[in-house]
């Protein structure tokens, strides 16, 4: 269990009935063909160690530029860094990047045994998403193969507001009749998801592939597989 998840989780907060919330991009989907094809073109091949790297880097000028009030694009800044780190400043090629990214339809490579996953999951727990996409997020859960684990799919481009608006939080709370208190909220990143998600009431955990936040104390896990063990043990 990664250090922090279980001093964070209330007990008695997670007990039957609860809803678990998912994000989708970093979480249960991760950039596909599409994202990479701009970077392809260019015969420009990042490698994995590099991209958590730029993701890490990125993460906490995210947060830190969001706790001062700014309004940052995640990906303007993910792509800075890893252009200039493969030595291709092109403003171009980073405007084809971050509109690839921006696509949902893009983000669909699932990682092996996501589905098994959800589906012991849901076998004790609701499960739902509530996503910053394009208003095409369920379609690309479809085309995955997951979205009937989940009882419902609130995507900012259908609701109009993006997370960490409490608004996308409430809606989806509401739509299902779930108390903030009795639902947990899986996302990657701080300024966005947990933040979001507690300021909403709801409890989170972080879900740190890249290792952004390995050295707070904030609840994480780094995988699907160590989300499910940590509640099952809190649940025990």
């Amino acid at each position: 269990m990664a250090p922090g998840v279980k001093s964070n989780f209330q007990k008695d907060c997670v007990n039957s009935p609860l809803t678990i919330f998912f994000d989708v991009g970093n979480t249960l989907l991760f950039p596909g063909a599409g994202i990479f094809a701009p970077l392809h073109e260019r015969k420009l091949t990042p490698s994995r160690d590099l991209w958590h790297a730029i993701e890490r880097r990125t993460k906490r000028e995210f947060d830190s530029a969001m706790r001062d009030g700014a309004n940052p694009v995640f990906w303007q800044i993910f792509y800075t860094h890893l252009l200039q780190e493969l030595d291709a400043q092109d403003d171009p090629l980073r405007e084809a990047l971050v509109n690839a990214t921006h696509l949902s339809a893009n983000w669909n490579h699932i990682v092996p045994g996501t589905r098994e996953i959800l589906e012991r999951l849901g076998q004790r727990f609701q499960l739902a998403v509530i996503s910053n996409a394009d208003g095409k997020v369920a379609g690309v859960l479809e085309r995955s193969g997951i979205a009937d684990c989940f009882i419902a799919v609130t995507d900012s481009g259908v609701v109009g507001c993006e997370k960490p608006h409490p608004a996308i939080f409430e809606t989806a709370l509401e739509g299902l009749g779930i108390a903030p208190d009795r639902s947990l909220y899986v996302g990657d990143i701080l300024s966005v998801d947990y933040l979001g998600a507690t300021g909403a009431g709801m409890q989170s955990v972080l879900l740190d592939v890249c290792g952004a936040y390995r050295e707070s104390e904030l609840p994480r896990v780094q995988s699907l597989e160590e989300l499910e063990h940590s509640i099952e043990i809190l649940t025990k």
